[in-house]
């Protein structure tokens, strides 16, 4: 086998290629995909991944260069390539309505594998998932976490010497996550080669060797330290910002040499192009607050990225002109409020006597694994689904006694895109100002607000399944804020998007927040889980740990561990718990 396994060599490929200014999905790609390594495929929604993973696997044919696999050319020998490879589709791919055991009986027909090898086969495959004891369960009916390990089970039922994972973290919680992580770094060998596409930057810097794409072109092919070391004393973090930090990385966005700016837990990080020199000047002379220390930090491959992509957004968004219902509420106001939930499904509790409450202006984080209660939380909280027992409030209306008061308070932002898909952006936007109840020129004037903030004017007329995922997910959260909630749901607001688009939504959510308005979260990215206030980590329907994101990671330092990041406590909490 060659050094260079998977050989690209100036591929493009455009789907309309006759058509004028037709923009290519890849644009003359080169670049080599070596045995015994993960190679993460890394960029942007359309950034060109999953075309060219669809490239190599021979379903699509490029318009110019050569791709070869193993010496074998994709276009000449698709058949031979294709009894070498397993590719794991971006999108769930099994049956939900076969067990799992069905859909592995089902893959392991299509891929022809002889009848006197298959119970060795699936005994391996299911000790190699720990899906063993889950075998009658539908894959509907399975976590996130224990999708992807089917996915990845059937892949590997043949045995591939190449293994193609189009976008296997998303809508997978950390735990779930690192376990995917070792069990894949467990199949490398210099027999098999193994990628890993990924739309996030942490996951792409765990990988061997990285191609980092971006509207189609090549931007970066090598080794995530490299890129990253290139950042080296150009990353600070300001100490003791505390609640001020919403309103300074919005300040430190201004300046001219400030490439990024997000929140860490009380902590404020920012990325220069001038080696901090107008950050320092900016906090001794326009920020003083002898509270507030400046350290550089050990860069992370996500700075590079944004540097190469010319910074984030200077252009913070403002959502603040749809919220008027916070005002006049003091800081102390609670407007969420969970009293003892519990929600039953037959004999299985999935949330077991939870309560919190959220006062104005607070992002309060619900965190935790696939399956731990987070959703069915969240729908209860909107209304969505009845308790068992226990109440829930928002801005002292109560569901049980005021439902549609208290549903009128809130805006909800579903973990899967919940818009009429078959409908175009400017009929979704007209449907949900009218099931709102706006009328007339405050509806004309809603409509035109969510069009100019999320930049949705050119696309007014496309169908909204038509989107790409970060423009579906600006249409998701304009039609959830035209009434101005008191209280923002927001079930995984980022899930699939890459790192720019993040920090787009959370320049909204801040927004809101310094607004007065009330947010609610889940996430399973930890970076994001920084920017709240709050968190309830959730354990097999409990809450197992409630507090700023400062305090969850002091809960789970040890000796060994004394400054542990916030994935690394999440982890821990659970495994402990």
């Amino acid at each position: 086998m060659n050094d260079a396994f998977i050989s690209i060599e100036n591929v493009s490929k455009s789907f309309d290629p006759g058509k004028k200014d037709e923009k290519k999905a890849v644009k003359n790609i080169s670049a080599t995909i070596s045995a015994g390594y993960i190679t993460g495929l890394a960029g942007a929604d359309g950034a060109g991944k999953t075309t060219l993973l669809r490239l190599i696997c021979g379903l699509f044919i490029p318009d110019s260069g050569v791709i070869t696999v193993d010496g074998y050319d994709t276009v000449r020998d698709s058949d031979s390539i294709h009894s070498i490879l397993g590719y794991m589709p971006q999108k769930f791919g099994l049956y939900e309505d076969l067990t799992v055991m069905e859909n592995l009986e089902l893959h392991a027909a299509l891929r022809n594998i002889p009848t006197n090898e298959r119970k060795s086969r699936y005994d391996e495959i299911l000790s190699f998932t720990s899906l063993l004891p889950f075998t009658r369960r539908l894959a509907g009916r399975l976590s996130g976490g224990m999708k992807q390990k089917l996915g990845l089970g059937c892949t590997l039922l043949s045995k591939p010497a190449i293994l193609l994972m189009d976008e296997p973290g998303v809508g997978v919680d950390p735990l779930a996550r690192r376990e995917l992580w070792r069990m894949v770094r467990s199949l490398t060998s210099e027999r098999r080669a193994v990628v890993w596409s990924t739309a996030y930057l942490e996951e792409a810097e765990m990988c061997d060797t990285v191609i980092l794409m971006n509207e189609g072109d090549l931007i970066y092919k090598g080794a995530p330290k490299e890129l990253s070391a290139q950042m080296k004393g150009n990353v600070f973090l300001i100490d003791g910002a505390g609640s001020a930090g919403r309103k300074m990385i919005s300040a430190f966005m201004e300046k001219e040499n400030t490439i990024d700016a997000v929140i860490q837990g009380s902590k404020v990080r920012v990325v220069t192009k001038d080696k901090g020199g107008e950050l320092q000047r900016e906090l001794q002379s326009e920020l003083p607050n002898e509270n507030l220390k400046i350290e550089s930090t050990e860069p992370r491959f996500e700075d590079a990225y944004i540097k190469i992509l010319g910074g984030a957004r200077k252009e913070r968004a403002d959502i603040s002109a749809f919220f008027k219902t916070a005002e006049g509420k003091s800081k102390d106001s609670e407007i969420v409020r969970a009293e003892n939930l519990t929600k039953k499904f037959g004999d299985f509790t999935a949330v077991d006597n939870i309560s919190f409450s959220v006062k104005k202006g607070e992002i309060f984080g619900l965190l935790g694994p696939n399956g731990a209660g987070k959703s069915t939380t969240f729908k209860m909280m909107c209304g969505l689904l009845t308790p068992t027992t226990g109440n829930c409030s928002i801005s002292g209306r109560n569901f049980k006694d005021a439902p549609g008061e208290a549903r009128s308070r809130l805006g909800y932002m579903a973990q899967k895109f919940s818009l009429y898909s078959d409908m175009s952006v400017i009929e979704n936007l007209d449907f949900f100002s009218g099931v709102y109840g706006l009328k007339g020129k405050e509806r004309k004037n809603i409509i035109e607000l969510v069009t100019k903030t999320f930049e949705l004017r050119q696309y007014m007329n496309a169908l909204a399944n038509s989107l790409p995922l970060g423009i579906k997910q600006r249409l998701a959260m304009g039609c959830s804020l035209m009434h101005g909630p008191d209280v923002l749901f927001l079930d995984e607001p980022t899930s699939g998007v890459d790192p720019v688009t993040r920090r787009e939504f959370w320049s909204y959510i801040n927004s809101a927040a310094l607004k007065g308005i009330t947010i609610m979260v889940t996430t399973h990215f930890m970076d994001e889980a920084e920017y709240c206030d709050r968190i309830a980590l959730i354990f097999r329907g409990k809450t197992i740990s409630l507090g700023s994101p400062d305090q969850l990671k002091a809960s789970a330092a040890t000796n060994e561990d004394p400054d542990p990041t916030l994935e690394e406590a999440f982890i821990k909490l659970i495994e402990n718990d």
